[in-house]
């Protein structure tokens, strides 16, 4: 039984590299922000605008906190969960942390075109990237039992890497 729970900076790729990681694994795949918008029926721009970025942060803990209790799932996360204390704590605890690390020019190119991204609804979005990863970085690296290099290759790759990488890994975590 293993909780794997993908982090990593917005337009890393969590939700497609996770979704091929439960397929190859034959377990569940949760994307919690997805998880937040089909329990509440609003988007997650909604969210930020009718309760802010606190009220957001304030679900994603409860969400994380019911989603890491389940055995064999493969979660991805949203790129700001590591800000919240309560969740590097979870994380920690109940699961096999992946960092998808991809530089902040690629996930600019990957992410400037959506409008569903709040944080970066802004004048000057590759800045608001630049920010955000320096900020989160240190975090994220902070959680992480492997840091996967991303950003160049295929969904298909990466799952590899990672699946060779938890070969090493012995921490097997998941609360039930």
């Amino acid at each position: 039984m293993t909780c794997l729970i993908l982090i990593g900076m917005m337009g890393a790729g969590k939700t497609t590299v996770g979704k091929e990681l439960a397929r190859r694994r034959n377990v569940r795949f949760a994307d919690c922000d997805h998880e937040i918008v089909a329990r509440t029926g609003v988007s997650v721009p909604t969210i930020f605008e009718i309760e802010g970025e606190t009220g957001f942060r304030r679900r994603e803990t409860l969400m994380m906190d019911e989603l890491t209790r389940e055995p064999d799932i493969v979660i991805a996360t949203g790129g700001g969960v590591v800000t919240t204390p309560e969740n590097r704590d979870l994380m920690r605890e109940r699961g096999v942390v992946i960092y998808l690390n991809v530089p902040p020019q690629v996930l600019f190119e990957r992410t400037r075109h959506d409008r569903n991204r709040p944080l970066l609804q802004v004048e000057n979005p590759r800045q608001r990237i630049e920010e955000l990863y320096l900020a989160r970085d240190p975090l994220y690296r902070e959680v992480a039992d492997l840091i996967v290099e991303g950003g160049r290759g295929n969904p298909g790759a990466m799952v590899r890497m990672i699946e060779n990488a938890l070969q090493k890994v012995k921490k097997t975590p998941c609360v039930r």
